[in-house]
């Protein structure tokens, strides 16, 4: 019931949601009130990093282009049952706070439009191409 009015007095929103639910709540406000979102989600020992950017139209993606659907409960268990790596917070956290104050500064590349994938057990990151649907459910064409 608050996300318009909380969203709306920021430029850039910081998501460390630890639901899907509020994931999309987040995604969808972002889109409708032309805010940039940088989402940060962990899992156990791995981590995703992005930036969406999809009230600039395409080809930005929005967090619903690469998750259209919730998953099916059950299917991911939540961080409070699997737990998370603790330095994988503090690298997730240092990583989005860096790409915040890129978009604010305008400096380097965005990560819009890519996901980083961060794995710390075997220790690797990269980057996987993002596509904006022309379906999605919230960005998309309809």
């Amino acid at each position: 019931q608050n996300a318009g009015s909380l969203i709306s007095r920021y430029d850039i929103i910081a998501d460390g949601c630890d639901n899907f639910e509020t994931r999309f709540l987040v995604n969808d406000a972002c889109f409708r009130l032309k805010k940039t979102l940088v989402s940060a989600a962990l899992g156990r020992f791995e981590g995703q990093l992005s930036t969406f950017k999809a009230h600039l139209g395409a080809p930005h993606p929005c967090y619903r282009c690469l998750y259209p659907e919730l998953p099916p409960p059950g299917t991911i268990p939540p961080c409070s049952e699997n737990g998370v790596f603790p330095p994988l917070a503090g690298l997730l956290g240092t990583w989005q706070a860096s790409e915040i104050i890129k978009e604010i500064l305008g400096l380097g590349e965005s990560l819009s439009g890519q996901l980083l994938l961060v794995d710390v057990l075997h220790p690797e990151a990269r980057k996987v191409v993002l596509h904006r649907d022309s379906k999605c459910q919230c960005c998309g064409e309809a």
